[in-house]
């Protein structure tokens, strides 16, 4: 099979479950496969080594710098940025193929996430089809230094591709309690260097409002069980930042005062 000129970005730690999946679903048909691993202690860079030689090891500091440095990696104009828990589906890499044929429009391509709970693809609140942009061109696009959720900058247009990107979420309910844990610590320090005004009222409102958007307007109760889950995921994401961002307020007051 010809190959498309685009560098394939994925970034790993300890993604030994993950990575041999992710990038067969992109072997033999892009011509540049990058990975940056933040030094895994696991099997990870023995697998990887069977699907390219172009590995960089650096530490993950802040998300938006991290991503940024991983991307200028990259030798082909047109990056795909790939997460080890995502696969390109057959549909989409034949999409890719004929998109390439020609001289590209845009200077981005969104794609359409099919997101997975174990085994269950969540349709509905919102999580599908859920379209990020996923490939673009290395010099129009950029991530700003934030530690986590970054937002992207990108000059020029946008287009939405047809076919989806495979993604697994989460392989339980234990490894999504681990990343709102995770995911929450980040979210209470953004609070706090931004100086956002927050308490214990707004927080209730945030969750109220995160409730009902995502089981009611966004019709999560149509995924059953795991919609109502996630709608109360959503609204905890939300008090557990507040939690700890009111943990690092008192203890900078006391700090302060001390």
């Amino acid at each position: 099979m010809p190959t498309i000129p685009l560098s394939v970005v994925v970034m790993t730690r300890n993604e030994e479950k993950n990575i041999a999946e992710c990038l067969e679903s992109v072997k033999g048909w892009v011509d540049d496969i990058v990975v940056v691993d933040d030094f895994s202690t696991d099997k990870t860079l023995d697998i990887v080594k069977n699907y390219t030689d172009r590995i960089l090891q650096k530490k993950w500091e802040l998300e938006g710098a991290s991503r940024n440095f991983a991307y200028a990696q990259a030798r082909c104009e047109y990056v795909l940025s790939l997460d080890a828990d995502e696969r390109i589906t057959p549909e989409l890499r034949d999409e890719l193929i004929a998109l390439f044929q020609t001289p590209l429009k845009y200077n981005g391509y969104n794609i359409s996430h099919r997101n997975y709970l174990g085994t269950y693809w969540i349709r509905h609140g919102g999580w599908y089809p859920n379209s990020k942009l996923k490939m673009f061109r290395k010099e129009k696009f950029r991530y700003e230094d934030a530690e986590y959720h970054p937002r992207a900058f990108m000059e020029g247009q946008t287009h939405t591709l047809q076919q989806d990107i495979i993604h697994y979420n989460y392989p339980d309910f234990h490894s999504l309690f681990a990343k709102i844990n995770h995911q929450t610590d980040y979210e209470a320090k953004k609070w706090i260097r931004d100086g956002r005004r927050m308490n214990l009222l707004i927080c209730f409102r945030k969750m109220w409002v995160r409730f009902f958007k995502f089981y009611f307007i966004k019709y999560g109760f149509r995924d059953g069980f795991v919609g109502f889950f996630l709608a109360i995921y959503s609204a905890l994401y939300q008090f557990y930042s507040y939690c700890k961002y009111w943990e690092l307020k008192r203890a900078i007051s006391l700090k302060t005062k001390s």
